[in-house]
């Protein structure tokens, strides 16, 4: 073991772990090599802390778990109000476009004129008769009686018709 140094075993493996006649060779290696004694004496003492670290607890302050709950509190309503407000800016949003439509709508139904209708709609429109009216003869008898002719300009427009 003189030749070989003992660092990569230190490294390798915690020193509580080390058997006794490993532990021994170190030692008898650590005494001759000035740095591997360095590393022995580190392996140890890093031992030592890390056994004291693990045997002292902590208790936090009584008022602890008071000041967590308190900043959770407090980081959860800052939260619901920011995400209040970005809902409000986003409804804020679509009431506005809702709104101008609405304004639109309106400008396009009570200003601007409608076209006049002409007197033969107004007298056409007077005496409608829907297909099944005419066809299955559903609506009341009028008066007059009506020609094939009339039957069939009265269920199916005319050329002239669909050009106005």
């Amino acid at each position: 073991m003189r030749d070989e140094h003992i660092k990569e075993m230190l490294d390798g493996a915690p020193l509580d772990n080390l058997s006794e006649s490993e532990l021994t060779a170190v030692r008898s290696h650590a005494e001759g090599c000035e740095a591997c004694g360095r590393a022995f004496d580190a392996a140890r003492v890093s031992s030592l802390l890390l056994k004291e670290r693990a045997a002292e607890t902590f208790e936090p302050s009584p008022f602890f778990q008071t000041r967590v709950l308190a900043a959770l509190r407090e980081r959860q309503s800052g939260v619901e109000a920011w995400s209040l407000g970005r809902l409000w800016r986003a409804a804020g949003v679509l009431f506005s476009t809702m709104a101008a439509t609405v304004a639109a709508l309106a400008v396009l139904t009570f200003v601007v004129p409608q076209p006049a209708a002409t007197q033969q709609e107004v007298a056409s429109a007077g005496r409608a008769y829907t297909a099944e009216d005419v066809i299955l003869e559903q609506a009341e008898q009028p008066d007059e009686q009506m020609s094939y002719g009339q039957v069939l300009t009265t269920l199916y427009d005319t050329d002239e018709d669909a050009g106005r």
